[in-house]
């Protein structure tokens, strides 16, 4: 519990946080489960016209920090490996 007015609006502000990053990180993951599944079904022009909406997703997650820039940097390119073996 916190104790000082700047404690609890600090505890304020990080539950409100909370909610948006926990947003952000579910649409990334349901955007790149959607490419997942368009890839294993073989749809390879359904998968291509996702992956630019999942390249938005996972930028805005790196962006606010959601995730960190690497781990953003291996979805998007293990994203991409796996639609171009579609082919």
């Amino acid at each position: 519990m916190p104790i000082t007015k700047g404690a609890e609006k600090a505890n304020r502000q990080s539950k409100k946080k909370h909610i948006f990053n926990v947003r952000r990180k579910s649409v990334m993951s349901d955007v790149v489960k959607s490419v997942n599944k368009a890839v294993s079904a073989g749809d390879a022009a359904k998968a291509k016209e996702l992956l630019p909406q999942a390249y938005k997703a996972i930028d805005k997650a790196a962006k606010r920090g959601v995730i960190k820039d690497n781990t953003a940097a291996r979805k998007k390119s293990r994203l991409t490996a796996r639609v171009k073996s579609v082919k």
